[in-house]
């Protein structure tokens, strides 16, 4: 992390961006402030998707819903720009992955529907400040994500399992990050499994989905949260014509302080 972008507020952490520099993860950015996950769909699946979000609300939280074919956000970001304002995106045709542009300005249309939904990234200055450690941010790495065995409740086109990070945990520490956590709902709360991951289907953590391999040292636990990279795994089962989303870890940063998000 540069000095630079490390001492930004949310607007200035947008602005970098937006101006089209390499692409980094965006954790431990803005400490104290929300970040958000992104899924951008065609009119005609927004109606699906919302209630597919309804109905999991650990993994998909929603904090805002943009009308068709806007681009401004006017609770979390109100000077910013959906389709800019992402380090990177992903963009899926028939739940396949096509490209990783910076910017979707190129591919925009009047039907466009965004959904912005609570991330993780949210309660880590919470966990920091609270003593706990959050292993991704010492090692300078993307959070770990993995493809679960437990399956979201279907919706419309929408259906597939849930994909959750993961952060080691001292043993001590564990009940102290799950009742940090659980104060946040709308950024996934509290965690979803503690402990063998075998039994949420992750065969290794040294091979996540997503992101990063991180240390566990002795003595830690792995602790899986929800994660707003579950639309993606929604995409890539259900297969719409056409999806954007953030690519994962590369968040937009909210001027809304994680602090009204609580509770």
């Amino acid at each position: 992390m540069t000095a630079n972008l490390s001492a930004l507020n949310p607007a200035g952490v947008r602005a970098h961006f937006r101006g089209d520099p390499e692409p980094r993860p965006t954790a431990g950015l803005a400490p104290g402030y929300a970040q958000a996950n992104l899924i951008i769909l065609p009119q005609e699946y927004a109606y699906d998707f919302l209630l597919f979000a309804q109905r999991n609300p650990q993994a998909c939280p929603v904090l805002e819903v943009t009308e068709a074919g806007r681009r401004d956000l006017p609770f979390l970001a109100p000077d910013g720009d959906v389709a800019r304002d992402f380090p990177l995106y992903r963009v899926y045709r028939d739940g396949v992955l096509q490209s990783e542009p910076r910017s979707v300005e190129h591919l925009w249309r009047s039907d466009l529907v965004s959904f912005l939904i609570g991330c993780s990234f949210s309660f880590e200055w919470a966990l920091q400040r609270a003593g706990v450690p959050v292993r991704h941010i010492e090692e300078n790495r993307n959070v770990p994500m993995y493809l679960t065995n437990i399956p979201c409740r279907s919706a419309g086109v929408f259906s597939g399992n849930m994909v959750v990070s993961m952060r080691p945990i001292p043993g001590r520490l564990v009940p102290l990050a799950v009742t940090t956590t659980a104060r946040m709902p709308r950024v996934h709360g509290a965690p979803i499994h503690v402990g063998d991951p075998a039994a949420i289907g992750i065969a290794d953590l040294g091979r996540p989905d997503f992101g990063d391999a991180v240390t566990v040292y002795p003595g830690e636990l792995p602790v899986f949260w929800p994660c707003g990279v579950t639309p993606q795994a929604a995409v890539m089962q259900s297969r719409p014509g056409l999806a954007i989303t953030h690519a994962p870890g590369h968040m937009l940063v909210c001027d809304v302080p994680n602090d009204a998000l609580m509770g």
